[in-house]
């Protein structure tokens, strides 16, 4: 099983079009990358966790599944890299690899030492694009298959049939 720990804020801060965002609506910047991790998640079939420091959403931890991805807001003193670095120990095992998210290159550094992986924010964004485009594809092909008829029809007798319903 692959699990992916996101540094939300880092992540947000890292992709141009969520650092924009950000700067007028935090919170809708929040909102897309969960909304654009639940895709990554449900393509990909990996377990996600979204981590956001707390010095953003003042109060006591607090845990939240928005669709399948989990979203984690730490405790008021503690850092989104001490709640990952927490998380890789608990996760991790003989049958789960973690990848942490992160541009936070000492971040990388301590995770990696945990034994898990790193992405990028950018290998991650390009990963996420590469899912938007493949499920761009699947919906286009899905809707250009025709239903098969359930009467063996020739070509002929189906263009007969296409002009009837078009009225020509």
């Amino acid at each position: 099983m692959n699990v992916l720990v996101v540094d939300g804020y880092n992540i947000i801060g890292a992709w141009d079009y969520l650092s924009e965002l950000k700067d007028d609506k935090l919170e809708d910047a929040r909102d897309l990358l969960i909304e654009q991790l639940a895709e990554y998640q449900a393509y990909k079939g990996d377990r996600v966790i979204i981590v956001f420091d707390a010095h953003y959403v003042r109060g006591i931890q607090k845990k939240v599944k928005n669709y399948k991805v989990e979203v984690i807001f730490t405790r008021e003193n503690e850092s989104a890299d001490e709640c990952i670095e927490r998380l890789v120990k608990q996760i991790i095992n003989v049958k789960t690899t973690v990848y942490v998210a992160t541009s936070d290159y000492t971040e990388q550094r301590t995770i990696f030492a945990q034994g898990a992986l790193r992405k990028s924010a950018r290998e991650l964004l390009l990963e996420v694009k590469s899912i938007q485009r493949e499920i761009k594809q699947d919906i286009e092909t899905h809707r250009n298959v025709k239903p098969p008829s359930k009467i063996p029809l020739s070509k002929e007798v189906l263009d007969v049939f296409e002009k009837w319903r078009r009225g020509k």
